[in-house]
């Protein structure tokens, strides 16, 4: 590493976000929460739509907590979702791209336009993506917990339109 790729680094604003999504009924109503801390500062977004899936709404979590970010930051992205973190950590993500989001010779990924949405967001932030036990008593896992729910059950939701005009 150069001493000006080293000094930029250092630059980043290091940001923690939580996240988590929801399904009631799995497909059904969803919603996402999201915590983002940095720097003694709080926000807390959330949101869902009529028809989706839990892990759409895990991925939708960390696109709307990396999509809140002003600046390109270091950050670590807390999720109870296995399938999220796996996907990011071990690689599966890249490796569908690069197959024509096939994720075996018969099986095409799901999800690919949030995939694609989130590579991005990563390409612009070094993200640790790092994965926590969900409902076991981590503050703002909860709390994401609690936001996404509420989202699901709110009224006229709008339509989550890479799911419902979607082949999945």
């Amino acid at each position: 590493m150069t001493f000006e790729e080293k000094e930029k680094r250092e630059e980043l604003k290091e940001v923690t976000i939580y996240t988590d999504g929801a399904c009631l009924g799995n497909p059904g109503p969803g919603g996402y929460g999201v915590v983002l801390l940095y720097n003694g500062h709080r926000k807390e977004i959330s949101g869902g739509f009529r028809l989706t899936t839990n892990n759409r709404m895990e991925i939708y979590a960390a696109i709307a907590g990396l999509s809140a970010l002003k600046c390109r930051c270091k950050v670590k992205l807390y999720t109870d979702s296995r399938y999220l973190a796996d996907a990011m950590n071990k690689g599966w993500v890249k490796r569908w791209k690069a197959n024509g989001w096939m994720r075996n010779k018969k099986e095409r990924a799901l999800n690919v336009d949030l995939w694609e949405q989130l590579l991005r967001l990563c390409e612009k932030h070094e993200v640790e993506f790092l994965w926590v036990r969900g409902h076991d008593g981590n503050v703002e896992n909860e709390r994401c917990d609690q936001l996404s729910t509420t989202a699901a059950r709110g009224k006229n939701l709008p339509i989550d339109q890479g799911y419902e005009n979607a082949d999945q």
